[in-house]
């Protein structure tokens, strides 16, 4: 098991436990690290198993597929919503929104009777209106929103410049790691406003590609070139080197924000990524990992590069903080390579997908939906493997 990869290891373990048909499955978090065809079986194992599954994810679409029932845990209680997540999020949002507008009603009544109130009081032939209407300000209570445990930090990448004509060529890259050839005559030319996800059976093939376009790696052989108005910065899949040391968060951020900025900068930015007051001086080597990304993230954003490239990024996130960084690409403008398993993450972000197999690439510009659906595509992944065996 040791020698296992992180996805590797996943199916081992929901081996052992989907083994002898229990009669209650517990699967918390049971997508991470999981590629796109492992979570779809699953998803399918899922749907046709006949008995109870109680299920923690952040994969929207997973819960989506497989979910009767979602329990919402916030505001200090547990509340069932009888569908999957797309209809709990709607109705959650629905009541939060009535219960809004039905406190701005009784606080606008509230409002009108103690005007009223206050205007006739003294005034003889108004005196009993203006006692009736005290009596119905008594009974008028306005119910208190609770506090929710959601948080959502802000994620906002804004370039410094836009892109210029020429953004990335690659032409024939090829790598081998350990005798495995990876990367194997890899050639795709990036274009303005490209929203590329890379998908592979093999994740080493897309991160060592990340690798060598950021300047960590080498190749064997082949070329590639960024254009001179491109600044890219790099979110890795792997970055525990990023946090060695005996730094606070305040000093680490401080790494990669201009020299003007100091300590103050350092707090507001850090709030807004959700960690206030003392969370900010917090040790870097004692970070989870939803807040190591989160880090990773607020890196990213100081930059201001107009080219994106995210190794999963929603690995070890919560929901909330996937929404925001969902959201935060759909309005980015500019260019952004990245992978993912998460299927309403590149579904909603992607105009182009690059599938690398044996023996170069599939480029189709289309959603994953319909990539993942396309007949020509299979057909074409088919040929392609068995040219290169």
């Amino acid at each position: 098991m040791k020698e296992l990869e992180g996805g590797e290891k996943v199916r081992v373990l929901l081996s052992q436990a989907l083994f002898g048909n229990p009669d209650v499955l517990l699967l918390d978090e049971p997508t991470n690290n999981l590629d796109i065809k492992s979570i779809a079986w699953l998803e399918e194992f899922l749907y046709r198993f006949r008995n109870t599954v109680i299920v923690v994810s952040h994969d929207r679409h997973f819960m989506n597929q497989v979910c009767t029932h979602i329990a919402d845990i916030d505001f200090g209680k547990i509340s069932v919503y009888m569908g999957n997540y797309d209809f709990w999020y709607q109705a959650s949002r629905l009541n939060l929104r009535q219960k809004q507008a039905e406190n701005r009603k009784i606080t606008d009544r509230a409002n009108e009777l103690k005007v009223f109130i206050q205007r006739f009081s003294s005034n003889a032939s108004k005196s009993k209106q203006a006692t009736s209407r005290k009596k119905l300000l008594e009974k008028l209570t306005v119910e208190e929103m609770p506090v929710s445990s959601r948080k959502y930090p802000f994620i906002c990448f804004k370039p410094e410049r836009p892109c210029g004509n020429v953004i990335l060529e690659v032409d024939g890259l090829t790598k081998t790691i350990d005798g495995e050839k990876v990367l194997d005559n890899v050639s795709f030319t990036v274009n303005g406003g490209d929203k590329i996800a890379f998908l592979g059976g093999n994740s080493l093939a897309n991160t060592t590609l990340f690798q060598i376009l950021a300047g960590e790696m080498e190749q064997d052989s082949g070329t590639f070139c960024w254009g001179v108005t491109i600044t890219h910065s790099y979110f890795p899949k792997e970055h525990s080197a990023y946090f060695n040391g005996d730094r606070n968060l305040i000093e680490w951020l401080l790494q990669f924000a201009p020299p003007t900025e100091g300590e103050n900068f350092a707090r507001t930015f850090l709030g807004r990524m959700l960690f206030s007051g003392e969370e900010a001086i917090k040790k870097i080597s004692v970070l989870s990992g939803g807040e190591k990304v989160r880090c990773m993230l607020s890196r990213m954003m100081l930059s201001e590069s107009n080219v994106l490239m995210l190794d999963e990024p929603t690995n070890h996130l919560d929901l909330e903080s996937i929404t925001s960084l969902n959201d935060s690409l759909l309005k980015f403008q500019e260019v952004i390579l990245f992978t993912s398993h998460d299927h309403e993450f590149v579904n909603t972000v992607v105009n182009r997908i690059i599938e690398i197999i044996p023996g170069g690439v599939i480029d189709r510009l289309m959603t994953f939906d319909e990539y993942i659906e396309s007949t020509e595509v299979a057909q074409t992944r088919d040929l392609m493997i068995r040219k290169a065996a």
